[in-house]
């Protein structure tokens, strides 16, 4: 299974969720391809990726995380043995959001929420310490204007790594590494 794991503020609707999925479709793969529209509270998101991933053997998951979602899925990578492709992945999400503590507004969706401490210590408690560096393929662009593409690099030292000069935290070119994200999954298919 490949499964994408949008950021915050986003939705299954997002640009680079719409080309996997059109890519997937495309292949052949549909059946094998989910992308949750995720809860803003970071506990309930991972009860939603989690029954995902039950039905199937965890190694033969791929999970695709973008920003927040990549800390997701390396969070789960890490507990359940799945494998993860991460796009501009956050870090340390805690540290990022925290002053953006208040009203939201999910710019697809449309839904409004109060974005309180206890997100911020929900996202915390999600926090691993060590990586397992064959486990995961790091796509990130030095042009990334939310991120220090600087700070993936070095927390997925020893992982598979694509730097890419230029971009932006919207990786618009991710049309190009569309290929590569699904031979990471099917390498890892059992």
């Amino acid at each position: 299974m490949l499964i994408y794991v949008h950021g915050f503020n986003s939705s299954a609707l997002s640009y680079k969720a719409g080309l996997l999925r059109g890519k997937m479709a495309e292949l052949g793969l549909s059946a094998h391809f989910a992308c949750p529209e995720l809860s803003h509270r970071p506990v309930q998101a991972m009860a939603q990726l989690r029954a995902l991933i039950a039905p199937h053997a965890a190694r033969s998951v791929t999970l695709v995380g973008s920003s927040l979602g990549g800390y997701y899925a390396t969070h789960l990578v890490e507990t359940l043995g799945a494998r993860a492709v991460l796009v501009n992945p956050a870090v340390r999400p805690y540290e990022l959001l925290a002053p953006y503590t208040g009203p939201q507004k999910n710019l697809y969706t449309g839904e409004e929420y109060q974005f309180t401490a206890e997100h911020i210590a929900e996202l915390r408690a999600l926090e691993v310490e060590i990586i397992t560096p064959e486990r995961y393929l790091l796509i990130t662009a030095t042009g990334d204007e939310t991120l220090d593409y600087r700070d993936g690099v070095a927390r997925y030292a020893g992982c598979e790594q694509i730097v890419v000069n230029g971009g932006d935290h919207g990786f618009r070119g991710f049309a190009a590494y569309l290929d590569t994200v699904i031979a990471f999954w099917q390498r890892g298919r059992v």
